[in-house]
């Protein structure tokens, strides 16, 4: 597996790489936001991890070039742990959001889980096409329209949407959406599931209300 590591300062690259080293990942590093889209045009890696606050090109920026001809996984470092930076990023389609100071091990944990759920999600694709009215899902093109008109999904909202589907009718506890969308090994803020059912109602448009809040257990996919 080869990461790219991407932030302005030294000592939290080599601290990222020296982990990396350790769990036998290969490792390149970038100083800035154009350097990783650069890296990311002439490489294929299998994870980045990206600073948000840097110079020549921020983070956000950085991945929404990277997202043009790329879905590699995207893990967020930032000193800032705001609400909207999560939702921002999320919206970018990244995989996860780790605020400065940050373990290392943790880091490391965080890496495992987003490559082994990528894994896991890639061979576990189902070969249909869902529609309901004007709404359709095609799982095998990772594609969402409605009314024949494209709508854009970040990787995460489609995969929400996705298990919400595949299990459409039944109540599923928040516990186990994350589990099953997320993974067992989860390290997330247990509201990354909150931000991404806003976003995924907000995408959906006039059939947001397919999916219903269950106060106190969590959600359903009526049909």
């Amino acid at each position: 597996m080869k990461l790219l590591i991407v932030d302005d300062e030294p000592a939290i690259r080599l601290l990222v790489k020296k982990y990396a080293d350790f769990e036998g990942y290969e490792s390149d590093e970038a100083a800035d936001g154009m350097e990783a889209v650069i890296r990311c045009r002439q490489t294929p890696y299998d994870i980045v991890i990206m600073d948000v606050m840097m110079p020549e090109l921020d983070g956000f920026s950085a991945v929404k070039e990277i997202r043009k001809t790329s879905d590699v996984p995207v893990i967020m470092l930032s000193a800032r742990g705001e609400e909207y930076d999560k939702i921002h990023g999320f919206e970018l389609g990244i995989d996860d959001y780790v605020t400065k100071p940050f373990s290392g091990k943790e880091l490391m944990m965080r890496i495992a889980a987003v490559l082994a759920r990528t894994a896991r999600q890639a061979d576990d694709s189902p070969r249909e096409v869902y529609e309901k009215g004007g709404l359709k899902v095609d799982f095998t093109a990772r594609s969402v329209s409605i009314d024949g008109k494209s709508v854009e999904m970040t990787p995460k909202e489609f995969d929400l949407l996705n298990y919400f589907i595949q299990n459409k009718g039944i109540a599923l506890t928040r516990e186990k959406i994350l589990s099953a969308v997320w993974g067992y090994d989860f390290y997330g803020d247990d509201r990354t599931l909150d931000t991404h059912i806003k976003l995924l109602r907000k995408s959906l448009g006039d059939y947001r209300e397919c999916i219903v809040t269950l106060r106190g257990v969590g959600y359903r996919f009526e049909d």
